[in-house]
């Protein structure tokens, strides 16, 4: 039986595709900064953040590590950077208040017209590294249209492993032709 390749969904990467990670963590640390006084340059802050995160997600994809969700490597990193700007008077609170900044990017401002248009030919998915309630609580503070979700803790790895690209079709029950 040949199955038909029309195109069915259309599978974004979030973070920094369809939100604007950095401009959302530089508002996060200004708010913290408002509230306790620090003099700090965000940008430089949220690059520093980033950076370990990206290398924490190495040792899962290798198996070294057993999974563990981004808002855990996130609060993890956090740490990370903190001490290389040598902040030590944030409490617990605080520094969980920041790290769930991940969950409260803003979307780029064309993210939901576009995919508002795109929504009305396609399944519009959001494939992340993210996982799910992190996404999900992005997409309901900043109103991102997605049809479904589909977090790296469905398949316990995270990109570019391709497992989780993999997975797009299988969970929509598609052909893989059939997704973008």
């Amino acid at each position: 039986r040949r199955v038909p390749r029309r195109l069915r969904a259309l599978a974004f990467d979030v973070f920094g595709t369809v939100v604007d990670w950095r401009s959302s963590i530089i508002r996060e640390g200004q708010m913290l900064s408002a509230a306790k006084g620090l003099r700090l340059d965000w940008g430089a802050f949220a690059n520093t953040w980033r950076g370990p995160i990206l290398q924490a997600m190495a040792p899962v994809r290798s198996a070294e590590r057993s999974y563990v969700t981004m808002d855990a490597l996130h609060r993890e990193t956090l740490d990370v950077a903190l001490a290389q700007y040598g902040i030590t008077d944030l409490d617990e609170t605080e520094k969980h208040r920041l790290a769930m900044g991940w969950r409260r990017l803003d979307p780029w401002p064309d993210s939901i017209e576009g995919m508002g248009l795109l929504k009305a030919r396609h399944a519009v998915v959001a494939l992340s590294n993210g996982n799910i309630a992190l996404v999900l609580s992005m997409a309901k503070r900043a109103g991102i249209p997605w049809d479904t979700i589909l977090g790296a803790d469905l398949v316990r790895t995270y990109k570019p492993d391709a497992a989780i690209y993999d997975s797009a079709s299988r969970f929509l029950d598609i052909a893989p032709s059939q997704v973008m």
